[in-house]
């Protein structure tokens, strides 16, 4: 099992910005892919959709369509630390936003409590 701790998470205005953080302690970080997913409100956990993703040498970046040109995903292999900074955000960006290792394909099953993102005046 792999213990993943995301952070950042607000309420903002549309147009604004915030930027989210995942730790994950106790992994061989580099050897892996790391992704971020939504959780729309309301929508079961089946539903997580793919945001970003960022291979473990840090290239290989790819995002949703939604979200190209907004969201740009990092990550600091020297702390297991992956980030994903969100700027111009909108409504539609509003929800639960979750990290795991893996590029778009979910390796470990153990998901952390996430981030809520809220936009909204």
């Amino acid at each position: 099992e792999v213990q993943v701790v995301e952070s950042g998470g607000g309420l903002v205005q549309p147009g604004g910005s915030l930027r989210l953080s995942c730790k994950v302690p106790g992994l061989t970080f580099s050897n892996y892919a790391m992704s971020w997913y939504r959780q729309s409100p309301g929508a079961p956990e089946k539903e997580r959709e793919l945001v970003a993703a960022i291979l473990g040498n840090g290239g290989g970046e790819r995002y949703a369509d939604a979200v190209k040109g907004r969201f740009t995903i990092s990550r600091d292999n020297a702390i297991n630390m992956a980030y994903l900074q969100m700027d111009n955000l909108q409504p539609e960006d509003t929800g639960a936003y979750f990290c795991n290792p893996g590029y778009g394909v979910v390796i470990f099953n153990s998901w952390g409590q996430g981030t809520q993102v809220t936009v909204s005046l």
